[in-house]
């Protein structure tokens, strides 16, 4: 299959390389039947700059998930933060407001692993786990196609805004994110 925002790589439908997805990831496509599209990746090559440069991918198209924990009176709330690799979340701001809490921050990355069953650079929201909210900001939610993590360092995921927003718990977040400096 071939559209530009694959770049040289050759994505295929995700069902058919289950070897190319975390568990939680390939669960969630198979029992939400989403339309999502799998490329392999060299591991070394997972980290966003450097995917972009290497495959060909548009920086514009590829879109990081990022896992909030907020805090307040000792209890943890999380949520799933969708930006381009463009822009960058306010965490401080709109993100510890809908956490309703008194802080909040990126969530520990051993924390995060163990908790989505997926591996550091690889975090996406396809199979989060259930209740944590998955809030995409207003520039992926404009953007036709995505390439974001496949829940392992050895791959990609292809898929439209549409079906990103079709998640358990997605819903659009106006300035989530706002531009990189």
């Amino acid at each position: 299959m071939s559209h530009p925002v694959y770049g040289t790589l050759d994505a295929v439908p995700a069902l058919t390389r289950p070897d190319l997805l975390a568990a939680p990831v390939a669960t969630a496509i198979e029992e939400l039947r989403l339309d999502v599209l799998v490329a392999a990746i060299d591991p070394g090559h997972a980290d966003t700059e450097v995917l972009c440069a290497t495959y060909g991918v548009p920086l514009g198209a590829s879109a990081n998930a990022v896992v909030v924990r907020g805090t307040r009176a000792g209890v943890d709330s999380h949520a799933v933060c969708m930006t381009l690799a463009t822009h960058r979340v306010d965490v401080n701001g709109l993100v510890r407001r809908r956490l309703n809490a008194r802080k909040a921050s990126f969530a520990p990355m051993d924390y995060t692993v163990e908790a989505t069953g997926m591996e550091y650079g690889g975090i996406n929201p396809v199979g989060a786990p259930a209740g944590w909210p998955v809030w995409v900001d207003a520039a992926v939610a404009a953007t036709e196609w995505l390439c974001i993590g496949s829940g392992i360092r050895g791959s990609k995921l292809f898929l439209t805004s549409a079906t990103l927003l079709c998640l358990p718990n997605a819903e659009r977040v106006d300035d989530l994110a706002r531009p990189a400096s």
